[in-house]
């Protein structure tokens, strides 16, 4: 199943809870799961990401092993890239209606993915450790389950808002290949 088959068939499995219900937020998650803190098995972090049972890996011509191939071939991509050239790393990202990008998707995806191994994470979440501004443009874009900001309400005053404008220049960005955090830098920080 190619990318562009894909896209349509997540939306679709909604009912069944998917991790992912768009290709920006399966893009992302699969760069998290290469990018992260430890190695998973396939069926650990492929199963929850687009729901289904393990099972599914041992049928071919069922719509979700076509996509299990498909989360299969975009990791390999995704890792290939990050390990040769990270430079060229291009996130998956839709636009806003005023035509910037909207790296939230993206974001939601890749804490989607921490979340599986969140202990794993912990030091790039500690703020005494000094690569966790490495995270802070990709959690400044993702809300929890109540739809709060993640990290919770930001701060007044003028210092914050500057902070904030910079960690979100990203996402105002209309270049998609520079728009997001790239996950390449947490890769080089194991």
């Amino acid at each position: 199943m190619p990318l562009d088959e894909l896209e349509p068939w997540l939306p679709a499995r909604a009912k069944q809870h998917p991790l992912a219900t768009s290709l920006p937020m399966l893009d992302d998650y699969v760069a998290a799961i290469v990018a992260g803190p430890v190695s998973m098995s396939a069926p650990d972090w492929i199963c929850p990401l687009l729901a289904i049972d393990a099972d599914a890996f041992n049928h071919g011509g069922m719509p979700e092993f076509a996509a299990i191939s498909a989360v299969a071939l975009r990791h390999y991509g995704i890792s290939t890239v990050l390990s040769t050239a990270p430079h060229r790393f291009a996130p998956i990202h839709r636009r806003k209606p005023n035509g910037d990008v909207d790296a939230r998707p993206w974001c939601q995806g890749f804490y989607a993915a921490m979340r599986l191994r969140l202990s794993a994470w912990a030091p790039l979440l500690d703020i005494s450790n000094i690569h966790h501004g490495v995270l802070l443009p990709i959690l400044l874009q993702c809300v929890d389950d109540q739809e709060r900001p993640l990290l919770g309400p930001p701060r007044k005053g003028r210092e914050t808002e500057e902070f904030l404008r910079n960690a979100r220049h990203s996402g105002r960005r209309r270049d998609a290949a520079a728009c997001a955090p790239s996950p390449a830098c947490l890769g080089q920080l194991e």
